[in-house]
């Protein structure tokens, strides 16, 4: 049902800004994109039309207003192998399936997964980006003239300056324009778009994937598929909650998930590889004033318009303008906090972020990063529960009655500690087990329950056990072998 406040609140709230700032992200995808099909081992234009597909659709279907999806590295150095082994028609058949299984995805709610990334890995994961950003940015400094540096140097001067004068236009593309202008006039001897490879001319077209439709062409594809789905919804996910805490607003990750696929689907229909949400890009859209539906659709229809009708003029747009602005994504997108709270914040905390940063920017591979970030955490996270419990004796006073207290969590990790705390038991001939103040979490806790209970029993201890909660007696009952609770509230001894 069409709702019209929803059509002014994301497309129409601040149309000027918007569209300022999708201009800006169309010039500065432009080169990146053209690198990502150079990664990829496809034509330029296969990086190029994803960027504008992706762009255009996912302003459409997607979850997160104001970021930036398009064809990306995470996704590109996946389909090395696929394109030098079979060729770019199988690449556009995975793209296909990619965007089917992202789809699924979001049907599956897997976005809820992004509960179990800590704000640890997630300031590791921004880190990580923004170093990566500027390691880009070297091939195109180091070497190079003056005239590059001066450059750079000026554009960074106009990013951070001009705002001082006005911010009714972007500066980064008051940036791209003026030096280009200088560039163009001096004939400056710097790198430019049109270096980084051959801009596609016209418009794209339908293109339907020329593979055999046979379970050998799914075999071939369906790995390089899933894997790219889980790094593109992953990437996705993980800037939706950066922009989410940007613009203090919140985003629907489903959503995302599926418009992610949809626009998968459609980049590979045009002849486009895939892609997903960008860190870098969002972070220029979104500090150029950039919010709703509208700049992230400007900024594929602007590239389109660029590539179709000013390729000639788009080529001559100098390189240090665009690192210029790179770098101020990289500056902007590093947490600069983190690093005095590395000494401020839980030791635990910062060995997670920094692992997260090593591993992200020594495989250049996000999800490797976060996979690791979130493991370590998961780790650190299971050894502090496992420290919160404890097991208190107390013994009458002719030693033949004792009452064990248990408190705290009760789970895989802590049934060691738990076990050990009976094993002296051998004399008494009653054994009271208190669990008002614990909870057992899994099968482990309840097996070692078991065992505890078995054990007293087989030397002679008559052993109840009272005391607990709805859910601990619930796992109980379905799986403990000698103890069961005949639950009811309150403490029942049995």
């Amino acid at each position: 049902m069409f709702d019209f406040n929803t059509l002014r609140r994301d497309w129409l709230a601040n149309p000027r800004a918007d569209i300022l700032a999708g201009i800006v992200v169309a010039l500065a995808l432009i080169p990146e994109a053209i690198g990502f099909s150079i990664i990829a081992g496809v034509d330029p234009r296969v990086g190029l039309y994803a960027s504008v597909a992706i762009a255009i659709v996912i302003s459409f279907t997607g979850g997160r207003t104001g970021m930036i999806s398009a064809a990306t590295a995470a996704v590109a150095v996946l389909v090395v192998p696929l394109v030098r082994d079979h060729g770019v028609e199988y690449l556009f058949a995975a793209t296909i399936l990619m965007g089917i299984i992202q789809i699924i995805a979001g049907l599956l709610r897997l976005d809820l997964l992004m509960q179990f990334v800590s704000r640890s890995v997630i300031t590791g994961f921004v880190n990580a980006l923004a170093i990566l950003i500027f390691m880009a940015q070297l091939p195109q400094l180091i070497g190079m003239g003056w005239e590059t540096y001066a450059m750079v140097l000026a554009g960074l001067a106009i990013i951070y300056g001009f705002p001082r004068l006005t911010k009714a236009v972007p500066s980064p593309l008051v940036a791209i324009l003026l030096l280009s202008a200088i560039s163009i006039a001096l004939v400056l001897p710097v790198n430019t778009v049109g270096d980084m490879g051959k801009l596609p001319q016209g418009l794209p077209s339908f293109v339907w994937p020329d593979v055999p439709l046979t379970l050998e062409t799914l075999g071939i594809i369906l790995p390089y598929a899933l894997t790219m789905a889980a790094v593109g919804l992953l990437e996705s996910m993980l800037t939706a909650q950066i922009v989410d805490d940007m613009t203090e607003t919140d985003s629907n990750k489903r959503r995302e998930c599926q418009g992610q696929g949809i626009a998968n689907m459609a980049s590979a229909l045009v002849g486009g590889m895939g892609g997903c949400a960008m860190i870098g890009q969002s972070v220029i859209n979104i500090t150029s004033g950039g919010r709703g539906r509208l700049s992230t659709f400007v900024s594929g229809a602007f590239l389109l318009f660029l590539l179709a009708v000013l390729g000639p003029y788009v080529g001559q747009v100098p390189m240090p303008a665009l690192v210029a602005v790179m770098i101020m994504v990289s500056i902007g997108t590093f947490s600069w906090n983190s690093i005095p709270n590395l000494r401020r914040h839980p030791w635990t905390s910062s060995a997670v972020m920094l692992t997260t940063v090593v591993v992200v920017v020594a495989t250049h591979d996000l999800a490797q990063g976060v996979l690791a970030g979130v493991l370590l955490s998961g780790i650190f996270f299971a050894g502090k529960v496992q420290r919160m419990f404890a097991v208190q004796r107390n013994a009458s006073a002719d030693g033949q009655a004792v009452t064990y207290t248990v408190s705290g969590q009760i789970f895989f990790a802590s049934v060691d500690r738990f076990a050990r705390a009976f094993e002296a038991e051998e004399a008494a001939q009653k054994v009271l087990i208190d669990m008002t103040a614990a909870h057992f979490w899994d099968i482990s806790a309840v097996a070692a329950l078991d065992k505890v209970v078995a054990r007293l029993r087989r030397g002679g201890s008559e052993v109840d056990t009272i005391g607990y909660n709805r859910a601990s007696a619930d796992i109980i009952d379905r799986f403990a072998l000698h103890d069961k609770t005949g639950f009811e509230i309150g403490a029942v001894p049995h």
